[in-house]
């Protein structure tokens, strides 16, 4: 960006009024810069004559469409909120969801209509737009693109976006993202007019727009954008429209890399990848495939801890923290910070016990401007006047972070504290597995029992002695590790980012009709877990006086 510094988001917009290079390509169609920006213009026209008293939010419930860009930049133009909308909620969740965001209007089209149709919304039925039928393409024809001048422009704290959290611990929350910190986010990445973002991650999550979609308007890059992600069509997509670049999160490149290799495996624009949460098997696959290096970073949607990549050169690593920010990992019930991780001469963590804690910023309050109506959750994340992320992580001695699991994947084995992701990381080394998620389950007489869900490659059944050798075989593998319990599910649940979700895995426990392995007693031996076992252990639980973890 040149000329003075930008500082809100309309005028991020505004940037590309008379630019004539394309800025938005989508199945087969093409908008120059100056026509997304005029599109821009008739939404924030239709927007403010439709604003009502209170709160001046917007939802909206759509797939990848020109239609949400437009309305993105609408919003950003009128001083509007936009408030996206998760449609993988279903029924009160989703209306909970726009209520509780006070949103006035919900812009929706006919393929998710039938989400919300007899649902309480809390907006009369004048106010749930379909940007698909006539009557809306009417109001949009009948205002002036060159209209909003006379409006008064956004201040760079105003409130633009409300970003619901993936609600892969909890209940989903809606981080406020206001003009001025998103014009901040866009400038973060070096994109150029050459560049063409492809942006397959839906946009109302803070991966895509912080990653493709502000950076776009920019830098001027072309935005393509793909209704919904399909690993099938992730190579023919980035071929057709010549992308320089991809933006992903959770296990999306999992999926690409299990797809049948081709011959145009290598032939591509591109220059790397954003994937944070891939995990090191797949980032190797995904770069030995198609010649293109993954970088993962960090960046919550909160925005308080932004962790830069690194490179090549650290497998699984995070990046490293600004300085001014004072990022730590610390002890979560003291707040003494922990010491740096230690490696063996293969690069296996050797210290997890003592180095593993949650990410924290001691100087990133400022940068979190909170959730929407909730100080609850805001008190909760800014404890102490730090920043508290609900990442667990450990950092070595070059100030380089690794992602170490949530603040809820800590487990307790024989007095023994550990995280979940280390264990994660040994287990996917064993062949067939194409993803897995290990997580706490409540021990009959104390503390948790280890329980790993795997999921298989396609035609790969599990082998339980094969998979007993496996773990004596692992020399990092900590003596209370090795998982008490193995249920082999078809796919692992996840979240509408495609974040591997552990709430219903830790939910279901053994109540589950995907076959469940165990070894009893000190037994090295897995075999399966039958009724008989559960009902025997159920038994157990009672005995103890433990029941009520269960939920029973």
């Amino acid at each position: 960006m040149t000329g003075p510094p930008v500082t809100t988001a309309a005028e991020l917009v505004r940037l590309r009024s008379d630019d004539d290079g394309t800025g938005l390509t989508f199945e087969g169609e093409r908008w120059t810069w100056r026509q997304v920006v005029a599109e821009a213009e008739r939404r924030a026209g239709l927007l403010v004559g439709l604003r009502q008293d209170g709160p001046f939010h917007v939802g909206v419930l759509l797939e990848n469409t020109p239609e949400y860009l437009f309305l993105l930049a609408g919003a950003a133009l009128a001083g509007a909120v936009v408030v996206g909308v998760n449609p993988t909620r279903r029924g009160n969740e989703l209306a909970t969801d726009v209520r509780r965001t006070d949103c006035q209007l919900l812009v929706t089209d006919s393929t998710q209509l039938g989400l919300v149709e007899g649902l309480a919304l809390g907006i009369g039925p004048d106010r749930l737009l379909v940007a698909d039928e006539d009557a809306y393409r009417r109001r949009l024809d009948g205002i002036d693109p060159a209209g909003s001048a006379a409006r008064p422009a956004p201040t760079p704290d105003q409130l633009y976006l409300l970003i619901f959290t993936s609600g892969s611990t909890g209940g989903p929350k809606a981080v406020r993202m206001t003009q001025g910190r998103a014009a901040r986010a866009a400038a973060r990445i070096g994109f150029t007019g050459e560049d063409v973002l492809y942006s397959a991650m839906p946009l109302f999550h803070g991966n895509a727009l912080s990653a493709a979609v502000l950076p776009a308007f920019a830098s001027g890059a072309t935005l393509a954008l793909r209704r919904r992600f399909s690993a099938s069509s992730f190579l023919p997509d980035v071929r057709e429209n010549g992308a320089t670049f991809f933006n992903t999160v959770g296990r999306a490149i999992a999926h690409i890399v299990a797809t049948p290799p081709t011959a145009h495996d290598r032939d591509h624009r591109l220059r790397y990848v954003l994937g944070p949460e891939t995990s090191a098997r797949d980032k190797e696959a995904f770069t030995r495939r198609f010649g293109v290096p993954l970088v993962e970073g960090y960046g919550s949607s909160e925005n308080a801890i932004v962790l830069t990549p690194v490179g090549q050169a650290r497998p699984g690593a995070l990046g490293r923290a600004n300085e001014r920010d004072d990022v730590a990992v610390v002890d979560q019930s003291t707040g003494e910070e922990r010491p740096s991780a230690t490696f063996d001469r293969h690069g296996r963590l050797t210290n997890a016990a003592e180095c593993i804690g949650e990410l924290v910023g001691r100087r990133a309050r400022s940068n979190f401007e909170g959730y929407y109506n909730n100080p609850e959750a805001d008190a909760e994340r800014t404890r102490n006047g730090w920043y508290w992320s609900g990442d667990l992580a450990y950092r070595d001695e070059d100030g380089i972070f690794y992602f170490a699991g949530r603040a809820g994947d800590w487990l307790r084995v024989d007095s023994e504290n550990f995280a979940a992701a280390p264990v994660e990381r040994i287990l996917a080394r064993f062949p067939g597995a194409s993803g897995v998620a290990v997580y706490p389950v409540p021990d009959s007489r104390t503390g948790d029992q280890v329980m790993a869900a795997l999921e298989l490659e396609p035609g790969v059944g599990f082998d339980p002695g094969a998979f007993a050798g496996f773990l004596a075989a692992q020399d990092d593998l900590g003596t209370k590790w090795a998982p008490r319990y193995v249920r082999v599910v078809e796919s692992l649940p996840v979240t509408a980012t495609d974040k591997t979700d552990k709430l219903p895995l830790r939910a279901e426990r053994w109540s589950t009709d995907d076959p469940v392995w165990h070894r009893r007693g000190r037994s090295q031996e897995y075999v399966p877990l039958t009724g008989a076992d559960v009902a025997a252990l159920l038994e157990e639980f009672a005995a103890n006086g433990r029941s009520e973890l269960l939920g029973r």
